[in-house]
Parts: C-alpha cells; structure tokens; sequence
C-alpha cells in the first residue's frame, strides 16, 4: 500500500491531467457539454417520479408534499449513480487503456485514481443540482448534509473496491464485461431505491440487511429524506467490506500485474 501511496503522488500531474482529458473527450462534440452528466440521472428520477409516484408517494412515512416521491428518488439515485459508475467502468478499466499500459511506463495505480476523479466530479454536478432541488421544495435537511461526506467516501470505496477487483478479474476472463451489467441492474431492483422496504413481505425484509448497498442508499434517504442521522452499524459493515475488497485489488493488480500487460 505504500508502494502504491508513493507512486500515486509521484505521478499526481500524470493523474490529474488524465481526468481533465477524461472528462473533455467524454463531452467533446457536445453542445451541452457536462450538462448530460446531470441529465441522464435526473430524466431517470423524472421517469420513475411521472410512472410511480401514484403508487408509492402515500408509503412514504409521514413525507408529504407534491415532491415528496420525487425527493426520495433523488437521495436514493445520488447513492446509486456514483457506485454504478465505479463498478461499470471499473471493469472495463485495464481493457479499455491497454494500449495506453502498453505505450506509456506509468504505475498501474493512476488509472483506479484517474477513474475516481472523473466520477466524483461527474457526481459533484448531479449532488449540487439534487441539493437545489432540495432547497427549493423546502426540504433542506439542514446541518445533517454534512453527513454525505462520510455517506460518499463509503461509497467510492466500496465502488472502487468492487470495480477495480472486477477490472482485473476481467483481463482474464472477458466474460465478467458481459456478466457486470446484467447483474447491476438486477442489484438496482433488489435495492431500495424506488420503492420503501416497508412495502416488502414481513418475511423478506430482514433479507434486504445482506445487501450492502441498502445500507448506504438507506444513509441517504435517512439524511435526504427523513432528517436523520444515518444508522452507523451498517455503514461500518459496507466500510469493512469495501476495505477488504479494495486490499484484494490491489494485492491482484501486483500479483497479475506483468500477465495483464501480456494478456492486453
């Protein structure tokens, strides 16, 4: 881990003019620019707020109001879209820079860094105009935004994590590419991000505890939604896994390091 500390600060301008061309040819030729990185979240909450919100809106807990379903698809989609977006180009990561490995000498670490910049600032935009929204239905959660510090940095960890293990998995054995949106999709729907728990059989909701990421989109809605402080435990557990995950990254990137350049 030192090793890795010292590279990455070694190649700190390496990193951040990555992310400044990461995010210039990922809107070149576009002429709203950076605003699809908002758009494309919020027309998936407009969508969902339009088709469900008269079915859902009255379980919402004591939250009333015209906007009410739509705040809390807001706080579950800004826990959501950062871990998506780390995982969906985590995988495809040493892939889709294998010629870069091949033509450039620079220490594997930077492009886990690079991807994390590029999506935190992507998700920064989405933050700023969720928050607005919040303000301006009267829904401001007051001091407790202070905790979507801890609630993200759970978050890019665990995404990193999971990302950057499935990256190196995916060298290997192409088939993860394939395997890693059908299963994000079936995780979006398996978490409480739409719909409440309290919807769900008696008997089923116990179960929802054994998915990680209920623990933090639930850290959300409880800020965002209900302005309250997050339930710690299941932070902690998620934090726990994410730490153990991100280790066994990056044992796997220096264990395979020299066989993923000859696979690529």
């Amino acid at each position: 881990m030192k090793g890795f500390l010292i590279n990455a600060w070694r190649y700190r301008q390496f990193i951040l003019s990555s992310i400044q061309n990461d995010l210039r040819a990922r809107f070149a030729r576009n002429a709203l620019g950076g605003i699809w990185m908002v758009l494309h979240p919020l027309a998936q909450v407009a969508v969902f707020a339009l088709v469900l919100s008269g079915v859902f809106a009255t379980r919402l807990g004591g939250l009333e109001g015209p906007f009410a379903y739509a705040i809390y698809l807001t706080a579950g989609t800004m826990g959501w879209t950062l871990f998506a977006e780390l995982v969906t180009r985590g995988q495809m990561l040493f892939i889709d820079n294998g010629n870069l490995l091949k033509k450039i000498a620079f220490p594997k670490i930077c492009l886990p860094l690079i991807l994390t910049g590029s999506a935190l600032i992507n998700n920064s935009a989405l933050a700023l105009v969720a928050l607005a929204f919040y303000a301006l239905a009267g829904h401001w959660p007051g001091w407790l935004v202070m905790w979507l510090v801890p609630l993200y940095a759970v978050v890019v960890a665990f995404g990193l994590g999971l990302g950057l293990l499935l990256g190196v998995l995916n060298v290997f054995i192409r088939d993860i590419g394939q395997m890693t949106p059908i299963v994000l999709q079936f995780w979006f729907w398996f978490t409480p991000i739409i719909y409440m728990t309290s919807i769900l059989p008696a008997g089923a909701q116990p179960w929802m505890r054994f998915n990680p990421m209920f623990h933090v989109v639930d850290g959300f809605q409880a800020v965002l939604v209900f302005k309250t402080a997050p339930a710690l435990g299941g932070l902690m557990m998620v934090a726990g896994l994410a730490l153990g995950l991100m280790g066994l990254a990056l044992w796997c990137l220096r264990a395979a390091g020299q066989e993923m350049a000859d696979v690529l």
